[in-house]
C-alpha cells in the first residue's frame, strides 16, 4: 500500500533551487540526436546547440535536457563512445553558455559521470523506474537530483495506474537504499513509453493519483504520437495538443513539464499556474 512520506520540500539542482508547490518548472528540450521523432535533432552541430540553449532560456525555461540518445519507437541504439561524443562538446558549451542547470538524459552510468563532470547537475533516466540501481549511485555520490522514469517492454498491465504507481514506489525505495537523498528524487510516469495511446490518456486524466508517492511530477507530452493518432496531425502540427496535455497535466499535480517549445509552453505554465495555484493583480 502506498503512503505519503514526507512532504515534498525542495530540491538544489545547480545552482537553482527548485521549491515544489510554488510553480511549475518548465524543461527545454535539447536532442543531439539526428533521428529525433519531434524533427527537431542538432545532431553533433554544438554552435546550434548552444544557440538553442541561448533561446530557451531567453524564452523562460528554468532547465534544461540534453540527450544524445534517441528513445523513438524504433531507433537504433548506439555505443556508450558515440553517445559521448554526441553529448560532451555540446553540454560543455552549453554550461558555459547559459546560466540554467542542465539534466542529461541517459541511462548509461558511464555518460552520467561525464556529463556531470562537464556541467550537468541531473540525470534523467528513460528507465529509471526499471533498472533504479544503475543511475542512484552515481547521483548519490556527486548528490544530485535524478529523474526515475516508468518504462516497460510492452503495454500489459494488471491495473494502470496502481501498476505504475507501485513501479515508481518501488524505484524510489532502490534509489534510497544505495544512498540516493529523498530530496533528489523526482519522478515521471513516461507517458508514451511502454503504453498505448488510451493508456497514456488515462495516465494523464488519474495524474493526481500518483501525488501519493511523495515526490515532484515530471510529465513529458511534447509533440508525441498520442497527440498525433487523437488529432490526426503530423509532429509539426502538435502544438495546440501539446498545450491541452500541459495544461490538465499541470492540472493534475505536475511540478515540471519536459517540452520542445519553450516560449509557447511557458506562457500555458504560467497561465495554468495562476488557476490551479492562485494568483493577484500586482499593486
Amino acid at each position: 500500500m502506498l503512503t505519503t512520506p514526507l512532504a515534498l520540500s525542495s530540491t538544489v539542482c545547480g545552482n537553482q533551487v527548485f521549491h515544489w508547490g510554488s510553480r511549475t518548472y518548465v524543461m527545454g528540450i535539447i536532442n543531439l540526436t539526428p533521428d529525433s521523432f519531434s524533427g527537431d535533432g542538432v545532431g553533433d552541430d554544438v554552435d546550434a546547440a548552444v544557440a538553442r540553449a541561448l533561446r530557451f532560456q531567453e524564452e523562460g525555461a528554468d532547465i534544461l535536457d540534453v540527450g544524445g540518445q534517441s528513445t523513438r519507437p524504433g531507433h537504433s541504439p548506439i555505443s556508450v563512445d558515440d553517445e559521448l561524443r554526441r553529448v560532451i562538446p555540446s553540454l560543455e558549451a552549453i554550461a558555459a553558455a547559459v546560466d540554467l542547470p542542465i539534466s542529461v538524459d541517459t541511462s548509461r552510468p558511464e555518460v552520467a559521470r561525464r556529463a556531470l563532470q562537464a556541467g550537468a547537475s541531473m540525470l534523467n533516466d528513460v528507465w529509471g523506474a526499471a533498472t533504479a540501481t544503475n543511475l542512484a549511485p552515481v547521483a548519490a555520490e556527486v548528490g544530485v537530483p535524478l529523474v526515475l522514469m516508468h518504462n516497460q517492454q510492452g503495454t500489459h498491465y494488471h491495473d494502470l495506474v496502481p501498476d505504475v504507481a507501485a513501479s515508481l514506489h518501488a524505484a524510489t525505495q532502490h534509489a534510497l537504499s544505495v544512498g540516493l537523498s529523498w530530496e533528489c528524487i523526482i519522478l515521471d510516469p513516461g507517458i508514451g513509453f511502454g503504453k498505448t495511446a488510451e493508456q497514456n490518456l488515462e495516465l494523464l486524466r488519474r495524474l493526481s493519483d500518483l501525488r501519493s508517492l511523495g515526490r515532484p511530477l515530471l510529465v513529458g507530452t511534447s509533440r508525441k504520437s498520442t497527440i498525433g493518432l487523437v488529432l490526426d496531425l503530423p509532429v509539426e502540427e502538435r502544438l495546440e495538443g501539446t498545450a491541452a496535455t500541459v495544461a490538465l497535466s499541470i492540472g493534475g499535480g505536475a511540478d515540471i513539464v519536459r517540452v520542445h517549445d519553450v516560449k509557447e509552453m511557458v506562457r500555458v505554465a504560467r497561465m495554468s499556474d495562476a488557476i490551479v495555484r492562485g494568483w493577484r493583480a500586482a499593486g
